[in-house]
């Protein structure tokens, strides 16, 4: 039942039935040959999950953009709960920094948003990245429902540096909506950046994943802005050609099955807000 099956799926017959023996027809030999494939495909995989799973020691060097440690440090506990003999190097820069230490080798893995076009890497998304605009609570859009991007052509704005993600994302919504916005500060950190939109000195267009305790305590508004939240994915990567360690591929394996769940856990509370000034 299971061979007439599988000859119905192909189309074709795979057996010859003689009266004392039953042999492969060319269809079936050529069948076999990927059935074997995919079986040796399906073995490595088995043992690549067994070598990661008993990855005990060894170090990796990890590179993020600024805006990922909102998130990532809660990765990486969990990572290190379950692998404790693995020793974890971090470093933080805007994209541009950090596309750099990948082409240098500096890092073996790196987390952000946009992956490098500047050399071959394997870019891999593992969960969303929601942008949008936040304002103070007394600015006077913070009310307002159902705003059209042409309204914020005369608004003021705080703004990441250039090489930012955050900066090239918000300038990418601009130029879809043919506005420009007076760009009053510019700053290198969502920090300083958070805090000087709470002060009411102007807007500014940041990821959901870097405010969303200020949203949920009420110092700041996320902005009902058509078109947005603008969302992304957040991808981890690596240069081609560089082999990882055992480490480094059970840390990369990790966050791939891991890493969106346990930010959904971690941003749940805000998210209802993302979703309803979608």
């Amino acid at each position: 039942m299971q061979i007439k099956e599988l000859e119905g799926e192909v189309g074709l017959p795979l057996f010859e039935r003689g009266t004392r023996r039953v042999a492969l027809t060319i269809t079936g030999e050529y069948l076999l040959v990927y059935v074997r494939k995919m079986l040796a495909t399906l073995r490595e995989a088995e043992d690549a999950m067994a070598r990661l799973q008993k990855v005990q020691t060894g170090r990796v060097m990890i590179g993020m953009v600024s805006t990922a440690k909102y998130f990532l440090p809660r990765l990486l506990a969990r990572f290190r709960n379950e692998h404790r003999g693995i020793e974890m190097r971090i470093t933080v820069g805007n994209r541009e920094q950090l596309i750099r230490q990948l082409f240098d080798a500096e890092v073996d893995l790196a987390v952000m948003g946009r992956p490098p076009k500047e050399f071959d890497t394997r870019a891999e998304p593992f969960a969303a990245h929601p942008h949008g605009i936040v304002a103070a609570p007394e600015h006077p859009l913070a009310r307002r429902r159902a705003i059209a991007p042409a309204l914020l052509d005369a608004t003021e704005f705080i703004v990441r540096e250039p090489g930012s993600g955050t900066r090239a994302a918000m300038e990418h919504f601009f130029l879809e909506h043919r506005i420009a916005p007076p760009q009053i500060m510019e700053m290198t950190s969502n920090e300083t950046i958070k805090q000087a939109v709470i002060a009411n000195m102007g807007l500014a267009f940041l990821s959901l994943h870097t405010t969303a305790l200020e949203i949920q305590t009420g110092g700041l508004v996320l902005l009902d802005v058509d078109g947005l939240p603008l969302v992304r994915r957040w991808h981890i990567v690596n240069r081609l050609g560089k082999m990882l360690s055992p480490a480094a591929e059970a840390l990369r394996y990790f966050v791939l099955e891991q890493g969106e769940a346990l930010m959904a856990m971690q941003f749940a509370a805000t998210a209802p807000l993302a979703a309803a000034a979608r």
